[in-house]
C-alpha cells in the first residue's frame, strides 16, 4: 500500500515511525512547504518522493492512500481534496475547527465510500484500551473522568519545541481528544456540555486556560482542565472513577487509584497508539471495514465542541 505523508512535523515523524513497523505498507511521497526538509526527511527514511504541495503528491501514480499532519485549518479542506482524488484518508486530530466543515468531510466519506478516519490516538493507546474492553466484559461502569490537559506553550511552537505557522487551540484539538474518549468509553452522548475560559492571549488569539463539564443521559460526568500555562508535568492524565475501582492513565501507562501498575503490554500487539491508529487505518482499507475513530464515530464528538463553543457565546 503507497501513502503520502503529508506535514512533516511532530507528529508527520510519529506516523513515519510507525509505518516502518507495518509490514504492506510504505511511505511513497513526503509533502511539505519546506522542500529542502522534506528532501532530508526522505532520505533518512528511503522515502522515494517529496512535493510542496498536496495537488502534486495525489497526481503520482499508484497512490493508495494520504495521512494528514498538515496544519488544522487545513484539515477538512485537504481531506475532502484526497477523497474527491479517490483516495483514503487519515487526518490528524483534529479533523476540522467546525462542526460544518466536520460534517462536510463526513457527507464526502459516506458520497465516496472511501476510509476516512481521524486520528483520535486515546481509542488506541493500551491503556485507554484496557479500560474500553472491562467496560464491555460489564466488569465496571464509569462514574466521572477527571482530566488534566496541561501545556506550557506561549508561542507557536509543535510538540519538538520548533517554530509553526498556525496556532494550537485548546478546545477544538486538545479538549477534542477527551470529549471523543468520554462518550466512546461511557458508549452514551453528551447530553449537558459547558465550557468556561481565561483571557484571550493578546498575541496569539486563544484563550491559554479553559474549563470543560459534560454529562451523559444516565449521568456520568467528565471534567476536564486545559491549560497552556502550566509549569509542571506536561501532557494529559486521565483519572477514571468507576463504580468498582480508580484507574489513572498517562499515556500508554496505567496504574489503579493506589498507584499500582496495571500491565497493559499484551493489550494489543503493540504499546505505540500511534503505530495502532495507523494498522487500523491499513487494515480497514485492505478489508473494506470501518476503522475505530472514522469520521462517522467520532462526528458526535465535533458536535459537542460545537456546543462546547456556543456556550462561550460565540456563533
Amino acid at each position: 500500500m503507497n501513502i503520502v505523508l503529508a506535514g512533516i512535523g511532530a507528529f508527520g515523524l510519529k506516523h513515519l515511525d510507525a509505518i516502518q513497523n507495518i509490514e504492506g505498507a510504505d511511505i511513497l511521497c513526503l509533502v511539505d512547504p519546506d522542500l529542502t526538509k522534506a528532501e532530508k526527511i526522505a532520505e533518512v527514511y528511503s522515502v522515494k518522493h517529496t512535493a510542496s504541495n498536496l495537488t502534486e503528491a495525489l497526481a503520482l501514480p499508484n497512490i493508495d492512500a494520504v495521512i494528514l499532519c498538515t496544519p488544522t485549518h487545513l484539515h477538512a479542506e485537504q481531506a475532502l481534496q484526497c477523497m474527491n482524488a479517490g483516495k483514503h484518508v487519515q487526518v490528524e486530530i483534529p479533523v476540522a475547527d467546525s462542526a460544518q466543515d466536520a460534517l462536510a468531510v463526513a457527507k464526502s466519506q459516506r458520497e465516496t465510500g472511501l476510509v476516512c478516519m481521524v486520528g483520535h490516538t486515546r481509542r488506541y493507546n493500551p491503556s485507554h484500551q484496557w479500560i474500553h474492553n472491562s467496560i464491555q466484559r460489564g466488569e465496571r461502569s464509569i462514574q466521572q473522568m477527571d482530566v488534566q490537559t496541561y501545556f506550557f506553550r506561549r508561542s507557536n511552537i509543535n510538540a519538538k519545541g520548533e517554530p509553526r505557522c498556525w496556532t494550537d487551540h485548546l478546545l477544538w484539538h486538545h479538549a477534542a481528544h477527551t470529549v471523543d474518549l468520554f462518550q466512546y468509553q461511557t458508549g452514551e452522548p453528551v447530553m449537558i456540555a459547558n465550557a468556561i475560559q481565561g483571557p484571550i492571549h493578546p498575541d496569539l488569539g486563544i484563550a491559554m486556560d479553559m474549563s470543560i463539564q459534560l454529562k451523559t443521559p444516565s449521568d456520568k460526568i467528565c471534567t476536564l482542565s486545559l491549560s497552556f500555562n502550566n509549569e509542571g508535568p506536561l501532557g494529559t492524565f486521565f483519572r477514571y472513577i468507576c463504580d468498582s475501582g480508580t484507574f489513572i492513565a498517562r499515556y500508554d501507562d496505567l496504574v489503579d487509584g493506589n498507584e499500582e501498575t496495571i500491565d497493559v503490554s499484551k493489550v494489543d500487539v503493540s504499546m505505540n497508539g500511534i503505530e495502532l491508529q495507523d494498522r487500523d487505518f491499513i487494515h480497514a482499507i485492505k478489508t473494506g471495514t470501518e476503522p475505530r475513530a472514522s469520521i462517522v464515530n467520532v462526528l458526535p464528538c465535533y458536535q459537542t465542541l460545537h456546543e462546547l463553543e456556543r456556550s462561550l457565546g460565540k456563533n
